[in-house]
């Protein structure tokens, strides 16, 4: 039996209802975008239902801690089908009884769901480090990124902390989302399609602060002048900065 849901966090823990409700333990979830018809197999739509979806979430915080319920949010985030798949089949033995069932790395589900929860959290703090934002003449801090995986909302507490006392907006054109602060509340925000290419093709036309080029200019020259020719070791300087990290960081642009 195929699961086929939105594709949404909360439709995703809706599968997890229905295969209690219905006791179709083997079931699998697949988001409809990824949905191909099977002949052997049977298909239901899973409709998102908030109410559901709540009581799932709640399950997983009081019987088996908020920990666990955020390491399968943040695999669900990973984007990854078989990750997914793995996360539901935690969750169904999880409510199950099995409570052991996150020690058991024999089990292969079981380990690619660790392995996926490091990818992401990898993924999570190589963003927090190379985010580097503009600053436009109205005073709003910006910055454009394409992360591997949709760890947007998992930065977004530590961005705020930081620059507690400005207003940004951190966009991802990959998932074409992205976050605005006021400096008192966060909210999601969405791009238009024509704006959406002008970012694609960088000609989105934001007038910079005149400081802020010179800070660019400044770093660069910096960078450079520290950069030793006869102590570059690229391979290290990969390894520590990987290459599609490099756009995202002012010393790296031309």
């Amino acid at each position: 039996m195929n699961y086929v849901f939105d594709g949404s966090y909360q439709g995703f823990l809706c599968c997890v209802f229905e295969c209690f409700e219905m006791k179709e333990w083997h079931a699998v979830p697949v988001a409809e975008g990824l949905f191909q018809p099977d002949i052997f197999l049977s298909e239901r739509t899973i409709f998102t239902d908030v109410d559901k979806a709540q009581r799932i979430q709640k399950g997983l915080k009081s019987k088996f801690g908020k920990s666990i319920a955020g390491d399968i949010y943040r695999a669900f985030l990973s984007e990854d089908p078989v990750a997914w798949q793995a996360a539901y089949y935690i969750m169904v033995e999880l409510f199950k009884g099995n409570t052991d069932v996150l020690e058991n790395f024999g089990d292969m589900q079981v380990l690619y769901f660790h392995q996926t929860l490091k990818k992401v959290s990898r993924e999570r703090h190589r963003m927090k480090a190379f985010i580097r934002f503009s600053k436009s003449n109205d005073g709003l801090y910006y910055a454009i990124i394409e992360p591997d995986f949709n760890v947007l909302p998992l930065i977004l507490s530590f961005f705020r902390n930081r620059y507690a006392d400005m207003p940004w907006i951190i966009y991802d054109i990959k998932r074409k989302y992205g976050f605005y602060y006021d400096t008192v509340a966060v909210s999601e925000i969405e791009i238009d399609t024509t704006e959406q290419k002008n970012l694609q093709s960088s000609s989105l036309t934001i007038a910079l602060d005149e400081r802020d080029g010179l800070f660019k200019r400044l770093w660069k020259q910096y960078f450079k002048s520290t950069n030793i020719e006869a102590r570059r070791n690229i391979k290290l300087h990969v390894q520590h900065v990987p290459k599609r990290y490099w756009k995202y960081l002012v010393e790296k642009q031309r």
